[in-house]
């Protein structure tokens, strides 16, 4: 989480705004922020997205080097940009480079047996799924939907979201955005 921590702090500086001005507009406490910033603490999905919101940046913002920039047509498996959720069990990676200049978003997702994005999130666009191995409980709205393996979900992002693995082994979703909001 080391690259969370740096580029949390470097955005906050640039943009001269105190812990309380960012822990204020994301709904979490200045010390939360303190120890994100210090690399002490693993924000969730849901937490890191609003974050993100404060500063009008994307998550994957805070997972990308420099080098990640140039536009390639295929994307290795091997550099796929990785952001890692400890704390709701999930790996999530970019299928695609420079997402800010794409009109969708694609991202594999492992999700482990108890994760998920710990907490429900809106955004403009859409989002389509499919459920490669596994099964996924998606709450949209107050609707809880159970997708199995071989389901595929869409739905507007701009309604409150969430997710959840609550089988017993690792489920693998390929998650689409449009537009890039993650």
């Amino acid at each position: 989480m080391g690259e969370i921590s740096q580029k949390l702090r470097a955005l906050r500086k640039s943009r001269k705004m105190t812990l309380k001005d960012v822990a204020d507009r994301a709904g979490c406490t200045s010390a939360y922020i303190s120890q994100l910033e210090k690399g002490r603490a693993n924000p969730s999905i849901a937490t890191l997205k609003r974050i993100a919101s404060v500063f009008d940046v994307k998550i994957i913002d805070f997972f990308l080097d420099n080098e990640d920039e140039n536009d390639e047509v295929v994307v290795p498996r091997g550099k796929r940009v990785s952001m890692g959720f400890n704390r709701g069990g999930t790996v999530i990676e970019s299928l695609v480079k420079s997402p800010e200049t794409k009109r969708m978003q694609a991202f594999h997702n492992r999700i482990r047996p108890g994760g998920g994005s710990n907490g429900e999130y809106t955004h403009d666009g859409e989002e389509f799924g499919i459920v490669l191995t596994g099964e996924l409980e998606i709450t949209v709205g107050d609707r809880v939907y159970h997708v199995k393996e071989g389901d595929s979900f869409y739905f507007s992002s701009n309604n409150p979201h969430s997710f959840h693995n609550r089988g017993k082994r690792e489920t693998i979703v390929i998650w689409v955005t449009s537009p890039p909001s993650f």
